[in-house]
């Protein structure tokens, strides 16, 4: 059964590429803020000590970028046939083999993540929070290996609510209207600090995906000029951050500041795509552009890695900053041949398959 027909008008600006490189770039710093938090304690005593507390947030980013693209594909897709089938099979393809894998490498090898055996830690396991991506929303104890993928569940549980919303409410105005709701909710609940509420609900987490996803819904609804949207991007962006260090900071409006100021910077991005500043040939290309390609990989492992090569941290403890600066950097070069290898030698071949659908 097909959805109902609407005048609605929806659709992509004739100036928008299918692929915008400097999406890939700002994955890449997202990437290696999360990298480089998780690093931080051996960041004390540095000049980036201070920065790399703040790359939690590089998570709020991905978030920001995975609302914006899947709701992109969404809106462009929900009038053709199997669009749930569709849909859904190319998230099972771009998630779920390297969330198995990891799954099954951390707990094949319980002796080493988890000091314990191997069947009392498969037999002892979550398996249905696994499953059902769920295990954000308990308190659940989680070998740190996992720790990651509390983020990876608030998405899955979002786009499959988010799906058949885009699919059944027509009128850009009611996507809107809800998309707004989930924006204004989440610090609310925030704030409310409900004791039977984990750190990483997806209540409490909307901000960033709810906020990529209205820019998407703007993007094919409002016609404006590449300079307009570049305008206002850049005015989120100097806003959002603004608040984040002043009014903002450590409240419960904290996290959706930041996501303001990092979809103004994706919208700056998609807007100038394509110039020649030296700001959009960082982001088109090098480094970050990489990074950002194997961002799903290293995100997922990178926990992972830091405690397999934990031996070589003990090594280096004794040498003060100097030692920890070697860990920086070990780590970095191990999680970076690690996703490296899991991109090109997996994830890749399995994303091929995508063409079925």
């Amino acid at each position: 059964m097909r959805p109902p027909t609407t005048s609605s008008s929806l659709e992509r600006p004739s100036w928008l590429p299918n692929y915008i490189p400097e999406l890939d770039g700002l994955r890449g710093l997202a990437i290696l803020a999360v990298f480089f938090f998780h690093c931080h304690q051996r960041l004390e005593g540095t000049p980036v000590y201070y920065a790399s507390l703040w790359g939690w947030a590089g998570v709020g980013m991905f978030f920001v970028l995975s609302g914006f693209l899947i709701t992109s594909i969404l809106l462009a897709t929900r009038d053709r046939p199997h669009y749930f089938h569709h849909f859904h099979a190319r998230r099972a393809l771009r998630v779920w083999p390297v969330y198995l894998l990891v799954l099954a490498i951390v707990y094949l090898n319980a002796p080493w993540f988890m000091a314990g055996s191997v069947w009392q830690s498969i037999k002892s396991a979550p398996w249905v929070a696994y499953i059902f991506c769920v295990q954000n929303l308990f308190h659940l104890t989680l070998p740190p290996a996992l720790g990651p993928t509390w983020a990876l569940a608030i998405e899955e549980q979002y786009y499959i609510v988010w799906a058949p919303v885009v699919r059944w409410l027509r009128a850009p105005w009611m996507l809107a209207t809800v998309l707004v709701a989930a924006l204004v909710a989440s610090p609310v609940i925030r704030h409310a600090n409900l004791h039977w509420m984990t750190p990483t609900n997806t209540l409490i987490h909307l901000d960033g995906i709810a906020l990529g996803s209205l820019v998407a819904v703007l993007f094919y609804t409002v016609k404006l000029s590449r300079r307009a949207w570049l305008a206002i991007g850049l005015a989120a962006f100097v806003l959002g951050i603004a608040a984040a260090a002043t009014v903002a900071g450590g409240t419960a409006f904290l996290d959706s500041a930041l996501a303001v100021g990092f979809a103004g910077a994706m919208l700056a991005a998609i807007a100038s795509t394509g110039a020649r500043s030296p700001l959009n040939a960082v982001l088109r290309r090098g480094p970050l552009v990489f990074y950002g390609r194997i961002s799903y990989g290293l995100y997922m492992t990178h926990i992972a890695v830091f405690i397999f090569f934990g031996w070589f941290d003990k090594r280096m403890d004794a040498y003060g900053i100097a030692g920890n600066l070697a860990v920086v950097g070990f780590r970095l070069v191990m999680t970076t041949l690690v996703a490296t290898a899991l991109w090109y030698g997996f994830e890749s071949q399995i994303l091929k398959l995508k063409r079925y659908f």
